[in-house]
């Protein structure tokens, strides 16, 4: 398969995962069986991302054409990828890059997210059978020349031992934050909403602590809030809101809360399922102390990430920073 080749392809999956295939229906609702955060609002908001921000044939072949990838891949390499399974589809850019790249990706998914990359892969060695020598599956990645590999801080140091003498690219735990300034719009605050809520805040791209100034009002956004009270439904969910209620309470802790969010104090960046850390600042802001966190992901407010658009990376923003696509095409 030639580059361009590989583009139509890609876009044909977008296509078909912007359309109501029954089959394709049917592998989302088995995912959520089989794992009960991927509720169907989550699975198709994943999925049409995707779609839309990456398998689209313009902003593919502006993408490889900024790397100059050769028309085809004279000496491919094999990239053995670790996925993680916090959110649907979450390794899929990871599979993106080294394919576009003309090199043989060999996967090992987690078990949280296995039945979604399997399908579409499926997909798209039906369409072209080469497919099947270029993306395949092992439980133990070897004999690989490079490895990118995605997991918790423990798990990175495992990455690390196995990894270490290839290529690779290993990352940890990281997460997101917003900073406001008091002066947002209720519609700033329901976007900041998405960022917050979305795939149940387990990304690292969602929003897990915010940053207000002395003597901010919290009232508008609890209120700007409610529009994902309907999670508190939600018995996983539920299960994590109820142990975290009942820790402030046995701890005599402060909070603020609606049906499906605590609002604590809090001055880590990372914040349990369920729960929004916060911490006041005397205005100017020294974003600085953000900007060279090696935890943080995105910051979210005036000046930085949209609010609501931290789920919609661009394809060229990658994970942590670290340029993907340019790894793979210098191997």
């Amino acid at each position: 398969m030639n580059l361009q080749y590989r583009i139509d392809l890609l876009v044909r999956l977008g296509e078909y995962i912007l359309s109501d295939n029954e089959a394709w229906q049917e592998a989302k609702e088995k995912a959520a069986y089989e794992n009960g955060w991927f509720i169907p609002a989550f699975t198709t908001l994943a999925t049409k991302n995707i779609a839309n921000y990456y398998l689209q044939k313009d902003i593919l072949q502006n993408w490889a054409a900024n790397y100059d990838l050769p028309p085809y891949q004279a000496h491919p390499k094999t990239v053995g990828i670790v996925m993680a399974g916090n959110i649907p589809l979450v390794g899929f850019h990871d599979l993106l890059c080294v394919f576009i790249a003309g090199h043989q990706a060999k996967i090992k998914t987690s078990s949280k997210d296995d039945v979604l990359i399997r399908h579409l892969v499926s997909k798209l060695a039906e369409w072209n059978a080469e497919v099947e020598a270029a993306i395949q599956y092992a439980v133990m990645l070897k004999t690989c020349d490079a490895y990118i590999a995605t997991g918790s801080n423990n798990s990175a140091g495992y990455f690390d031992y196995y990894f270490g003498k290839y290529p690779h690219i290993i990352r940890r735990n990281r997460t997101s934050v917003a900073l406001l300034d008091g002066n947002e719009t209720i519609e700033d605050l329901e976007k900041l909403a998405d960022d917050v809520y979305q795939y149940f805040g387990l990304g690292c791209r969602n929003v897990t602590k915010i940053f207000v100034p002395e003597g901010y009002d919290f009232v508008p956004l609890l209120e700007a809030f409610k529009k994902y009270d309907y999670l508190a439904d939600h018995h996983k969910y539920k299960n994590n809101f109820d142990y975290n209620l009942a820790i402030h309470i046995l701890n005599k802790k402060y909070y603020m809360s609606r049906p499906s969010l605590l609002l604590v104090e809090n001055e880590s960046f990372f914040s349990p399922i369920s729960q929004l850390n916060y911490s006041f600042y005397q205005p100017p802001f020294d974003v600085n102390i953000l900007i060279n966190n090696p935890q943080i992901q995105a910051i979210v407010g005036k000046g930085y990430l949209p609010f609501g658009q931290s789920q919609c990376p661009a394809i060229d923003n990658y994970a942590d920073g670290v340029d993907t696509l340019a790894f793979v095409s210098r191997l």
